[in-house]
């Protein structure tokens, strides 16, 4: 019988589990604990007899995330975290202070497949899925790394996370239950590039926390160009989804849009912006385009941002620009790994 994944498991099924297989249910919570301190072996586990530490080491394993490189920021303090899983596979994660308290942005799976034009994580193309356990562990490597507690979780790293939906819900149960990590919906939000059945999917959830929907266009012209699942799910449908998740769940929507010089950042596409959006429970937020090798966009100039900004303000639409962190350590996501990989794969050309 193959190891399972328990930190993948909720309280109560590891209980089920104990008492099927014949280990002493009771148990359960105390394992659960551990798993949720960031236990990374049974061994750890010192309040448990060796007997039945080798028994749980028999039967299940523990995923975790192992720091493979990281970099600091010398502007902002930005740390970024490039975590090795068990298989060898790759993952990026970032913390970033705010005054809020300590957020981490994590990935929800090794690459993409939707392949947005301005995004370093589809350009290396998709392996896998990452179970829940795996996006716990970027969480509890990156707490004992830095010897404090995230309070904020952003799912905005590697990866769509609607399009590995139920690991992202069973991650979410996870994270946020009481006798785990205790991270309130509230504190999290999760970002999608429209995966629009999901959308209505995670409504009828009715779960408290914050959306984000990387729109960066106002029409199917430019969307399409820059971000191919637009031509799956146009911005209509995509805002129908939107207005029907607001009404249902009663949590505003933030609307990413990154502003790339010369495609969608004109006085004309504001106003298109705004007029869509227009009745929608919504926030904008504005980011500066990040320079992806290989994909030819130029963010835009600060005036530009800021003429933008003061058209959707005049429309009624609130509105915000991002605060750029860690531009120095590359923190956007997959940029990292993908020149990680290189180097690794120039190192070998050469033995």
């Amino acid at each position: 019988m193959n190891p399972q994944d328990i930190k993948s498991m909720t309280l109560a099924e590891i209980q089920a589990d104990f008492s099927k297989t014949g280990l002493p249910a009771f148990r359960a919570r105390q394992v659960f604990h551990w798993l949720h301190r960031g236990a990374a072996s049974f061994d750890e586990m010192t309040d448990q007899s060796l007997a039945f530490r080798s028994t749980l080491s028999e039967q299940y394993y523990i995923a975790g995330a192992a720091v493979e490189k990281k970099q600091k920021s010398k502007l902002d303090g930005t740390v970024k975290y490039l975590f090795r899983l068990h298989d060898g596979e790759l993952v990026e994660s970032v913390v970033m202070d705010y005054h809020h308290g300590r957020t981490i942005c994590i990935s929800t799976q090794v690459g993409c497949k939707m392949n947005c034009a301005f995004c370093a994580t589809g350009k290396s193309g998709f392996s896998r899925n990452l179970a829940p356990s795996e996006m716990l562990a970027q969480i509890q490597a990156a707490q004992a790394d830095l010897g404090t507690r995230i309070s904020n979780v952003v799912m905005m790293g590697m990866g769509e996370p609607l399009d590995n939906y139920e690991n992202v819900l069973r991650f979410l149960e996870l994270v946020s239950s009481s006798e785990g990590m205790n991270i309130g919906m509230r504190h999290i939000s999760l970002s999608t590039c429209g995966i629009v059945d999901k959308i209505y999917d995670l409504a009828e959830k009715k779960l408290q926390l914050t959306l984000s929907i990387s729109l960066h266009a106002p029409n199917d012209e430019i969307r399409s160009r820059t971000m191919p699942v637009n031509r799956r799910w146009g911005v209509g449908e995509l805002l129908k989804a939107c207005r029907y998740y607001g009404e249902i769940t009663g949590r505003r929507i933030s609307f990413e849009y990154a502003m790339i010089s010369g495609v969608n950042d004109s006085d004309a596409c504001a106003k298109e912006l705004a007029g869509r959006l227009k009745g929608t429970l919504s926030h904008v937020n504005l980011i500066p385009v990040n320079n992806v090798t290989g994909a030819g966009f130029q963010k835009s100039s600060a005036d530009r941002l800021k003429r933008f900004s003061a058209i959707l303000s005049e429309k009624g639409i609130p509105v915000t620009v991002r605060r750029t962190l860690g531009s120095d350590i590359d923190a956007s996501c997959g940029q990292l790994r993908r020149r990680y990989n290189k180097e690794v794969d120039s190192v070998e050309s050469l033995q």
